[in-house]
C-alpha cells in the first residue's frame, strides 16, 4: 500500500509535539501504558455485554520487551485491538481531527487544553524517542490484522498483517544517542522498571515483562546462574483504592514511609474519597517532624497527582494552602482537566474546587484531632504550630476565621497549651482583653518583674514565645470580640481602684522629679513614670502604643529593618527602696538625678534583652555610685 501522508496541519503539530510540548521525554511510556490500559478497559467491559467476545481478567495484560541490538522496545497489549478503519482514524490523523482550529490552540502560550481523552495525542509522544514506529493490531471483532507504520513527519502506511491474537504491538526503534540525549536507557532492565514504578504502578492490569535473574547454580553451590524470569512490575491495586476498614495502620505506615521518603510513621493519616460534580480520592499524611528544610525556601510543597491510578504530577502545588504545605500525600481524580501533555494543572474552577474541598477536609482533620485525640494535636503543633501563625501573618489576618481555633499557647497556669477559645471561656466575664507576654523563653518572661504582679492577682496571661506571635494575633486584631493586650504595654493598669488614686497622688507629688529624669533621657523614652504593674522590682520598660519591645528585638534581626523602634516608656517603682533614694537625689543633688536616671534606663534595657549603647560607661556608673554609697569615715 502506498505511503499517505499526514495533512498539513497535522504534520506541523506533530513536529510541535514531538519538540515543544512535553517537557520530560520518559514519559512516553505512560502514554502507551495508558493507552494499553484503556483498550484493556474497551475489551472488558465489550465482554461484559456481548458473551461472544467475554474474556477471563487473567487474559487481559500488558508486556514490555526489550532487545539493545535491535535498538527495539515493544509494547504489547491484549485489549480491543484496532481495524484498518480504525487505525486510520486514530493514527493517522493527529487528535482526529487535525484541525488548523485545534492546532491554532495548542500553539497558544499556556497550552492549557483539556484535549487528553479526547485526542489520542499521547501515543505520539513516542516519536520523541523513537525514529520508527511499528503498530500491529487486531481488532476484537475481525480475524484481519493490520500495520501502521511511520518514521514520523513523512507520513505512514497500512497494511494487512499476520496476528494470532486480539489486541495490539507496538514496536518502537529507538534513535541513535546523542552527546544531549542517550535513548539507549530505554532499553535497560532497571530503567523500565523505575519508569513503570513512577508512572504506572496502579494500573489495574499487570505490566509484564522478561527480567534477568541470579539463581544458585544447581552444580556447584558457590555459584550462580543468570535465568529469564516474566515478572509483573506493577503493584495494581493502590492502597488509596482499598477499603478504609481493611487497611491496617501499619500498611498504612509502610506505604508513607517508602513513597515518602520518611524514615517515621505519619504522625495523622486522613484517607477519604469524595462523590459528585467533582469526585476525587485523597491519601494525605501528617509528618511527626517538620523535615529539615521545611522552613527554607527550597522547600516544594504539593500533593502527587494521579488520575485512574496514573502518576501525572509529583507536586501539585496548587491543591494545598499555604497554612497546610507541611501535609503530603496524593489525590487521585478522573476529572481535573489537564494540559496536553499531562503535566500541568489547567487554571480553572476545577482546580479551585478540588483546593477547596482538600482545604476543608484538613481543617475538619485538624479541628477533630484537638477536640478528641489533644496530646497528639499538642504534638503536632509542636512540629508545625509555627507554620500556622506564619500563615496568619503572612495572609494579612484573612486566614482568621479557619486558624484561629487551631492555635495553641503556654499559659501562665501551670504552663501548659491552651486554645484561644478556652481562655476566653475562663476569662472574667467583665473583661475584654486576652492578655499575653512576650519573650525568647517561658524561663526569660517568667523572670520579668511586671509577672510578680501578674501572679499576686491571679491573672492568666499567654505566652508568647515565637518571634512571629505578636505579629500573627496584630493581624487578627480580636479573637471573638475581645482584643488582645499585652502586660508590657504602657497603658496596661493591674491596680485597684484605691491604688490608682494612690498612684496618681504620688505622681503628681513628685511631678519634677519625673520631668527631671525625663529630660535627663531626652529622646531615649517618651515618658517617665510611676509603676502600676511592679512589685518588688525597682524598674522596668514597656512599650507605647504601636510596636511592642518583642517586636523591635525580631526586626532589629532583619537588615531591611534597621532604625524601626519601639516607643519605650520607663517606669519605676514607688514602693520600692530606689523610689526614696531618687526623691533624696532630687532634693540634694539635681544633677546627680541624671546619673541615675542613665543607670536605671540601662537597666530596665537589659532585664528586657535590649542592647545598651555604652556597656562600659554602665559599668563606670554603677561603679561610681557603689563608691559614693560606701560607708563613710
Amino acid at each position: 500500500m502506498a505511503k499517505k501522508q499526514f495533512k498539513a496541519e497535522s504534520k506541523r503539530l506533530l513536529g510541535l509535539m514531538i519538540n515543544s510540548i512535553y517537557t520530560n521525554k520518559e514519559i512516553f511510556l505512560r502514554e502507551l501504558i495508558s493507552n494499553a490500559s484503556d483498550a484493556l478497559d474497551k475489551r472488558y467491559y465489550l465482554g461484559l455485554t456481548d458473551e461472544s467476545k467475554n474474556v477471563a481478567k487473567k487474559d487481559l495484560w500488558i508486556k514490555i520487551e526489550h532487545s539493545k541490538d535491535d535498538r527495539t522496545l515493544v509494547i504489547e497489549d491484549t485489549g480491543i485491538g484496532m481495524t484498518d478503519s480504525e487505525m486510520e482514524k486514530n493514527l493517522g490523523t493527529i487528535a482526529k481531527s487535525g484541525s488548523a482550529e485545534f492546532q491554532a490552540q495548542l500553539e497558544k502560550a499556556d497550552k492549557n487544553i483539556d484535549i487528553i481523552g479526547q485526542f489520542g495525542v499521547g501515543f505520539y509522544s513516542a516519536f520523541m524517542v523513537a525514529d520508527r514506529i511499528e503498530v500491529e493490531s487486531r481488532s476484537a471483532g475481525s480475524d484481519q490484522a493490520w500495520k501502521w507504520v511511520s518514521t514520523g513527519e513523512d507520513g505512514y502506511t497500512i497494511t494487512p498483517a499476520e496476528k494470532d491474537s486480539i489486541g495490539t504491538r507496538i514496536t518502537l526503534t529507538l534513535k541513535n544517542d546523542t552527546d544531549d540525549e542517550k535513548y539507549s536507557e530505554y532499553l535497560e532492565e532497571y530503567k523500565l522498571r523505575s519508569l513503570v514504578k513512577k508512572y504506572s504502578d496502579y494500573v489495574r492490569y499487570p505490566i509484564k515483562m522478561d527480567v534477568t535473574k541470579s539463581i544458585p547454580d544447581p552444580t556447584d553451590e558457590d555459584k550462580t546462574i543468570d535465568t529469564v524470569q516474566e515478572e509483573t512490575l506493577n503493584s495494581m491495586v493502590p492502597i488509596w483504592k482499598k477499603q478504609r476498614s481493611k487497611i491496617k495502620p501499619e500498611e498504612y505506615n509502610e506505604f508513607y514511609k517508602g513513597k515518602f521518603n520518611d524514615w517515621e510513621d505519619p504522625q495523622k493519616v486522613i484517607h477519604y474519597s469524595v462523590e459528585g460534580n467533582l469526585s476525587y480520592t485523597a491519601l494525605l499524611f501528617i509528618p511527626k517532624k517538620a523535615p529539615y528544610n521545611f522552613y527554607n525556601t527550597d522547600f516544594e510543597p504539593g500533593l502527587q497527582l494521579y488520575s485512574k491510578g496514573v502518576f501525572i504530577l509529583e507536586k501539585a502545588k496548587d491543591l494545598l494552602p499555604d497554612c497546610y504545605r507541611f501535609i503530603t500525600g496524593l489525590v487521585d481524580s478522573e476529572d481535573l482537566s489537564l494540559n496536553i501533555s499531562r503535566e500541568i494543572l489547567q487554571q480553572d474552577r476545577q482546580v479551585k474546587a478540588l483546593a477547596s474541598s482538600i482545604d476543608k477536609k484538613i481543617t475538619k482533620a485538624l479541628e477533630d484531632m484537638l477536640k478528641k485525640e489533644r496530646e497528639e494535636y499538642e504534638k503536632f503543633f509542636d512540629s508545625f504550630g509555627l507554620n500556622l501563625k506564619y500563615s496568619l501573618y503572612k495572609s494579612y489576618g484573612m486566614e482568621k476565621e479557619k486558624l484561629q481555633d487551631l492555635l495553641l499557647f503556654r499559659s501562665s497556669r501551670e504552663q501548659k497549651y491552651v486554645t484561644l477559645k478556652e481562655y476566653v471561656e475562663r476569662m472574667p466575664e467583665d473583661r475584654n482583653e486576652i492578655y499575653f507576654v512576650s519573650g525568647s523563653s517561658i524561663a526569660d518572661i517568667e523572670r520579668l518583674p511586671v509577672m510578680d504582679k501578674v501572679r499576686d492577682r491571679d491573672i492568666e496571661v499567654l505566652y508568647f514565645t515565637d518571634n512571629v506571635d505578636e505579629f500573627a494575633i496584630r493581624m487578627m486584631n480580636d479573637y471573638n470580640g475581645k482584643t488582645f493586650k499585652s502586660i508590657t504595654e504602657g497603658d496596661l493598669d493591674l491596680g485597684t481602684e484605691e491604688e490608682k488614686k494612690d498612684r496618681e497622688k504620688k505622681a503628681e507629688e513628685n511631678k519634677d522629679m519625673l520631668s527631671a529624669m525625663k529630660e535627663a533621657l531626652g529622646d531615649k523614652v517618651k515618658e517617665v513614670r510611676i509603676s502600676s504593674r511592679l512589685k518588688d522590682d525597682p524598674v522596668c520598660m514597656v512599650a507605647d502604643q504601636g510596636m511592642s519591645i518583642e517586636m523591635e528585638k525580631v526586626l532589629s534581626q532583619d537588615p531591611n529593618s534597621k532604625g524601626l523602634k519601639a516607643t519605650k516608656i520607663l517606669e519605676i517603682n514607688p514602693d520600692h527602696p530606689i523610689f526614696e533614694t531618687l526623691q533624696k537625689v532630687n532634693a540634694s543633688n539635681p544633677d546627680a538625678l541624671k546619673e541615675y536616671a542613665d543607670v536605671l534606663y540601662d537597666q530596665a534595657l537589659l532585664i528586657e534583652g535590649l542592647p545598651i549603647e555604652d556597656p562600659v560607661a554602665y559599668a563606670k556608673k554603677i561603679v561610681d555610685l557603689m563608691v559614693k554609697a560606701g560607708p563613710k569615715e
